[in-house]
C-alpha cells in the first residue's frame, strides 16, 4: 500500500464537519472517506445532512450511497468499506480524509475492531421482542443499572447497541465496557475535532432542522417508508425518520416531530461530544465561524504530510 495514512476529521452533528473538510480538501488535494452511519444509505440524503451530487463532484467522497436502506449496517462493514477505500486512494499516490461523527466507527478504523461473544440469536430475538412491547428506553434503564458505563456512551434509541450490550452482559456475566477496555490501545494518528460553545451548536441543529423541512425531509421520510426502511435495524436509527413517520401515521403533529428531532438531535451531539472528549489525540479547532477553522486545519494536515515525506 502507497501514499499516506488517514487524518480523521470528527465532530459533532450540525458543527459543519461537510463544508469545512470540502475546504481543506481543495487546499490540501484530499479524497473524503464518510465515517457517519447513516450516509451509506441511499434515499437518505436531507435527514443525514448528506454532501450534495454538487460537492461530491467537487471533491471525490467514498461510502455514500453504498446500501439500500433495508440492509443492515456495522461498524465491522464500514472498517471494511472504509479499509477498502482508504486502500484504493492511497494506491493512486492520493491521500485520504476521513470525516464524520460516528465516534465507535472512527474508533473501528483508526484502532480495530472489539469483537466480543457470538451473537446469540435466542438472546436477540428475545430482546427485540421485548423491545417492542415496552419500548428501548426501557432496555436502557435495564442496561444502566447492569453497566452504567456502557449506558452512559450509547443513545438511550439505539437499539442495537443496546441490545449487544444486553446480550453480551447475558452472554459472558460480564459487562461489555469491562470487555472493551482491553480493546487495543489507541493508534498514533493525525485526528482533528471541530467544536463550538454548546449553546452555539444548538442553535446550528435547531436551525438546521427547520431547514431540513424546508427541504423536504417528510417526503424524503414518506419514499423512504415505501422502500422499506421500517425493516431496517440500522437505517431507522436515523434521527428524524420515526418521528417523521408518526406524523405520516396521524401520531403526533409536525410541529411536534421538529420539537423531538431537535431534541434528539441535542442529545445526540451531546452524546457524540462525550466520547469525542475522552481521545486524547484530537486537536480541538474552534468552527464557531463557518470558515475560521480551514486554514489552520489545512495547515496541520500539511505539516503533518510534509513530515510523513522526511520520516
Amino acid at each position: 500500500m502507497h501514499g499516506p495514512e488517514p487524518v480523521y476529521l470528527v465532530g459533532p452533528t450540525a458543527v459543519g464537519k461537510t463544508a469545512t473538510a470540502l475546504a481543506v480538501a481543495d487546499r490540501v488535494s484530499l479524497e473524503i472517506v464518510s465515517a457517519d452511519s447513516m450516509h451509506v444509505y441511499r434515499g437518505l440524503d436531507i435527514l443525514s445532512a448528506k454532501a450534495s451530487p454538487d460537492e461530491r463532484a467537487r471533491v471525490p467522497h467514498h461510502l455514500i450511497d453504498v446500501l439500500d436502506v433495508t440492509e443492515p449496517f456495522s461498524a465491522a462493514e464500514f472498517k471494511r468499506l472504509a479499509d477498502a477505500a482508504i486502500a484504493d486512494i492511497r494506491g493512486r499516490g492520493k491521500r485520504p480524509l476521513v470525516v464524520g461523527g460516528t465516534g465507535l466507527y472512527i474508533k473501528a478504523l483508526a484502532d480495530g475492531i472489539f469483537d466480543g461473544p457470538e451473537a446469540s440469536k435466542e438472546i436477540r430475538s428475545r430482546l427485540l421482542a421485548e423491545a417492542e412491547a415496552v419500548g428501548a428506553e426501557n432496555l436502557h434503564a435495564r442496561l444502566a443499572e447492569l453497566d452504567p458505563k456502557a449506558a452512559a456512551r450509547i443513545a438511550h434509541n439505539d437499539l442495537r447497541r443496546i441490545v449487544r450490550a444486553l446480550e453480551v452482559h447475558e452472554t459472558t456475566g460480564r459487562p461489555i465496557s469491562e470487555q472493551q477496555t482491553e480493546w487495543q490501545q489507541p493508534k498514533p494518528c493525525l485526528m482533528l475535532g471541530l467544536g463550538m460553545p454548546r449553546a452555539a451548536l444548538y442553535r446550528r441543529i435547531d436551525e438546521r432542522v427547520e431547514a431540513m423541512f424546508d427541504a423536504g425531509a417528510a417526503e424524503e421520510v414518506e419514499c423512504l417508508v415505501q422502500a422499506g426502511i421500517e425493516r431496517s435495524p440500522t437505517a431507522m436509527q436515523a434521527i428524524g425518520v420515526a418521528e417523521i413517520i408518526g406524523v405520516l401515521r396521524g401520531e403526533r403533529t409536525l410541529d411536534e416531530a421538529k420539537r423531538l428531532i431537535k431534541r434528539n438531535t441535542r442529545r445526540y451531539a451531546k452524546h457524540q461530544l462525550t466520547w469525542f472528549r475522552k481521545d486524547s489525540r484530537i486537536q480541538w479547532y474552534d468552527a464557531t465561524g463557518d470558515t475560521t477553522a480551514v486554514a489552520p486545519l489545512a495547515r496541520a494536515i500539511q505539516e503533518h504530510i510534509e513530515s510523513a515525506k522526511s520520516r
